[in-house]
């Protein structure tokens, strides 16, 4: 019988998972028994999960914003607070149009995709760039594109931060400039990241942000004074105790800028956001 192993909410989601059902029929069931093929397939879960393997790497997918996408040890778990950078996007881009129309958007550092996937969802005629240094991590962000339907209207570039050459608009201004810049970019310490149980689980190259976690933001900002459309905004989320530092970086790239520090549901600091 499943109850036997549906003590835990991780439990019952792989128990869910390996028998084609949901988590409520789990909890429902506690007396149906697995194939023999499903409960192998879900011990083997269970002894990785034990041994510290994320559950979203185990299940292939994971939720974000209200949309399903595929995840693998390529690209880092897409993350609940994450989520305010689509809201502040989302009402930037509408203050203009409501589909994105005439908007160009860029996501520097795209791992999964699950940004530009989202906003090409919910703005079906805006401009959507995305890049990473990773050809594994992009390979999976055009799977989740594919997925949703949006892969024409996405261009992917493998590229250190900003693409090399940026295809020219169809709207009348220079052709690399975007109305929005967008990243999740890595920005935990070096020393903190070794501490922490994901080092080693979830992509190093996603998380490190250098010795201070801002090796990779100031960059970052420093590049991004050449994309950044006139009346544009930038959207950085941060590493919780960086944003009196992120701040001061972000005035001295755009000091002509509006520029404020955006709260999660926690209370925390989590997005720097720069409006031109």
């Amino acid at each position: 019988m499943i109850s036997q192993w549906s003590k835990t909410l991780e439990m019952q989601v792989l128990l869910a998972h390996v028998s084609g059902k949901n988590r409520a029929w789990v909890l429902a069931h506690p007396e149906a028994a697995l194939t023999p093929e499903q409960e192998q397939a879900f011990l083997a879960l269970k002894e990785r999960y034990e041994a510290g393997e994320p559950l979203p790497y185990l299940l292939g997918h994971w939720e974000f914003y209200g949309l399903d996408f595929y995840v693998s040890p390529d690209v880092l778990i897409p993350r609940p607070e994450t989520e305010l950078l689509i809201d502040l996007a989302l009402a930037r881009a509408r203050t203009r149009s409501a589909t994105g129309a005439g908007l160009r958007l860029i996501d520097i550092g795209t791992g999964s995709g699950c940004i530009p996937v989202t906003l090409a969802t919910l703005l079906p005629d805006a401009e959507i760039s995305a890049t990473d240094i990773s050809a594994a991590a992009l390979a999976v962000a055009r799977s989740n594109a594919e997925k949703h339907g949006v892969a024409q209207r996405i261009k992917f570039h493998e590229a250190d931060l900003f693409p090399d050459g940026t295809e020219p608009s169809t709207v009348h201004r220079p052709p690399s400039t975007f109305d929005l810049i967008l990243s999740n970019p890595p920005y935990i310490p070096t020393e903190t990241m070794l501490g922490l149980p994901i080092y080693g689980r979830e992509p190093t190259l996603a998380l490190d942000g250098g010795p201070d976690g801002l090796a990779i933001i100031r960059r970052l900002l420093g590049q991004s004074k050449r994309y950044l459309a006139a009346g544009g905004a930038l959207l950085l989320e941060i590493e919780y105790r960086q944003g009196a530092q992120v701040a001061a970086l972000a005035r001295e790239n755009f000091p002509d800028a509006d520029i404020n520090i955006h709260k999660d549901l926690a209370g925390l600091d989590r997005l720097l956001v720069t409006d031109t």
